[in-house]
């Protein structure tokens, strides 16, 4: 059974960085993203989780609006691991955020993040709390 576990969440204040770390197994996978979610909407379910940035196998990659030029993913020469740098992180920031796999291809090119519907393996997730 693939498992996902994410670490490196915690509080930084606005400006500062954070490194999210997800390892993997089960692998390799087609496409891993990074979701969030944010305070107050656990209860919406997956459907609702904010899509990040995301990576195929190729190394393409793809970012929401809101965090290009700030987060960068990327991932390991074994593809076992998927990272996300961010930085100049910022209240809105503030969420729980996960890392997603699934092994079919995304037919739908990497002009956005695909879907949460897409990822059928997803991580418990992880707090990143942005104060000012």
């Amino acid at each position: 059974q693939p498992q996902l576990a994410e670490s490196g969440g915690g509080s930084v204040e606005v400006g500062g960085s954070l490194r999210l770390s997800c390892v993997t197994s089960g692998g390799p996978y087609a496409m891993m993203a990074w979701f969030r979610e944010a305070p107050g909407k656990k209860r919406e379910g997956v459907t609702a989780r904010e899509g990040i940035a995301a990576i195929n196998r190729a190394g393409d990659t793809s970012y929401a609006e809101a965090v290009k030029g700030r987060f960068t993913i990327s991932k390991d020469n074994t593809e076992n691991i998927l990272y996300l740098q961010m930085d100049s992180l910022q209240p809105e920031d503030t969420a729980v955020y996960y890392c997603a796999a699934d092994r079919a291809i995304w037919s739908g090119g990497m002009a956005g993040v695909p879907p949460p519907p897409l990822f059928q393996y997803w991580g418990p997730g992880t707090q990143v709390t942005v104060s000012s």
